[in-house]
């Protein structure tokens, strides 16, 4: 087994731990991102969507109508939940197991991919990304909301001083380079916009490029 691979798979088991209470454990956080979760469902074109990282389906009311729409989690606990939503909102979406740095699909496949609060927990977020480069079809967007490492060099620093602590607790890093791995994954970001926290949560649309 790969050194990435044993990261995923304790990430797997870390998220499995603490599915049952995931959404408790995120309550007050997620007072600030269920503003800002319609902003990014609000630029899905579709029809043709990947979710990745649908978790316990928190995304789920802010779905588009009329859309084909693909989620996959890594986590069989999280997804079960989220099936749960889904089947009390009474959707129609496509969930299935699935690793977003080993997507099973075909290039260029998907019209638009949205994660939220994903690239925080992805052992390796280039390559998750790389493959969301690939499954998207040229001139697709990739929506992604995130939380990553602030600008401040003090802050940033302290950030990077307690996220070995956050990883163990939470599965999440809190100093992650989002952008700047946006960038070396091959995807074209053409908008970064500042949601809030002081820059540590964006909003990043990229495309894929039009050979």
């Amino acid at each position: 087994m790969t050194t990435n691979e044993k990261m995923t798979e304790r990430t797997r088991a870390r998220y499995q731990r603490i599915a049952p209470i995931y959404d408790s454990m995120e309550t007050m956080s997620e007072r600030r991102f269920r503003t800002w979760r319609p902003q990014v469902w609000s630029l899905v074109r579709g029809p043709k969507v990947l979710e990745v990282g649908v978790g316990t389906g928190k995304n789920m009311s802010y779905y588009p109508q009329g859309l084909a729409i693909t989620a996959i989690d890594l986590t069989p606990g999280m997804l079960e939940r989220a099936k749960t939503r889904a089947q009390a909102l009474s959707l129609d979406v496509n969930l299935h197991l699935g690793d977003v740095q080993a997507l099973d699909f075909p290039d260029n496949i998907f019209d638009d991919v949205v994660a939220t609060c994903v690239f925080c927990s992805v052992p390796d977020p280039v390559l998750g990304l790389r493959e969301i480069e690939r499954v998207v079809k040229p001139g697709g967007q990739v929506l992604l909301l995130e939380h990553m490492r602030a600008a401040n060099p003090l802050l940033g620093l302290l950030m990077d001083v307690l996220n070995p602590v956050v990883v163990r607790m939470m599965g999440a890093n809190i100093n992650r380079h989002t952008v700047q791995n946006v960038q070396t994954s091959g995807l074209q970001p053409i908008r970064v916009e500042d949601m809030g926290l002081g820059g540590i949560v964006k909003m990043i649309v990229a495309t894929k490029a039009v050979m």
